[in-house]
């Protein structure tokens, strides 16, 4: 609750504050330029791992002449200073909609009883306890199970707290590894019933591999599920988000972590993420039939979910 509070009065400060900052950014404010996922177009077959030479020489993600392979550690550092914090800071971003949105994320993944979880970038446990929660009481399931990957082995260390006294720990049903999204060298082909990620695309410096990554190791006839931050379109509900994005969020992580660095990182790889649409095809790229459009949108398309197939044959 004081959190909760603390986090309104702070944003109630952002708009008083910078309420001419924002005006003058309304009036401003040009279509989003949205980029490209790079080397989507010359993808190799959804089977093929992930190449090491494959790599744009400039990060697409941030736009800050940012040698790519220098994201990894980036993020890296920036999620060692968030890790305990990281869930309070996705509700302090969300407005307190996170939960929500990971709460119908999980109704719409329908996990069946005995499916296999790859949560990927998931270290603080947050889908995953949702995950094992709906088995338990919908599914009334005990055989289900969750393999729980970061990259970051802070954030793993919150989830392994988290989990420590649960019977889910007891009974084998959880269990943790340090690894890369784009190189799950650890996971077997064709091994899992549904793969997950949440809010983790929007890290990683190629998301094409993890992509490719994901389909070698779904079961064909599994389930490809992500949860990313998303473009509103919605002309004046997209520019209040963006003025959000740069000015708000980065206030906010000064005010309540003494750390507007990090923030402004974390509100940039969102921003600058492909928008739905693009994305969606570089899933169905990937191998994945997505039906329909290929998303659904939460609150206008402040966060989009992604949930598709892989096909049997």
């Amino acid at each position: 609750m004081l959190f909760t509070t603390s986090i309104r009065q702070a944003f109630a400060r952002v708009c008083n504050a910078n309420m001419g900052t924002f005006t003058k950014f309304m009036k401003q404010q040009q279509p989003l330029a949205l980029p490209s996922i790079r080397a989507m177009s010359s993808a190799s077959t959804p089977t093929q791992k992930a190449s090491a030479t494959d790599s744009p020489t400039l990060d697409m993600l941030y736009g800050d002449n940012v040698p790519i392979n220098a994201k990894k550690d980036i993020m890296g550092d920036v999620y060692c200073k968030v890790a305990d914090r990281y869930d309070a800071v996705s509700d302090m971003i969300s407005m307190s909609m996170n939960k929500r949105w990971k709460q119908r994320f999980i109704e719409q993944m329908r996990p069946m009883p005995g499916d296999k979880m790859l949560d990927v970038a998931g270290g603080t446990c947050e889908v995953a306890r949702r995950y094992l929660q709906y088995q338990d009481t919908v599914n009334h399931d005990t055989t289900s199970s969750v393999h729980v990957v970061d990259f970051n082995d802070s954030m793993l260390q919150v989830g392994r707290r988290r989990m420590a006294q649960s019977s889910w720990i007891n009974n084998g049903r959880v269990s943790f590894a340090q690894g890369n999204a784009e190189d799950l060298a650890e996971v077997p082909d064709n091994s899992v019933d549904i793969y997950c990620i949440s809010a983790g695309m929007h890290n990683l410096p190629h998301p094409e591999r993890a992509l490719r990554e994901a389909y070698r190791v779904v079961k064909p006839g599994g389930r490809f599920a992500c949860l990313e931050y998303g473009h509103t379109d919605t002309p004046v509900i997209g520019q209040i988000c963006r003025w959000y994005w740069d000015t708000g969020i980065p206030f906010l992580g000064q005010v309540l972590a003494n750390d507007r660095a990090s923030y402004e990182r974390l509100a940039r790889s969102v921003r600058t993420f492909p928008h739905q649409k693009r994305f969606a095809q570089a899933i169905r790229q990937a191998g994945f039939h997505l039906p329909g459009a290929g998303y659904e949108l939460y609150q206008w398309g402040m966060m989009v979910a992604y949930i598709g197939s892989k096909p049997r044959t």
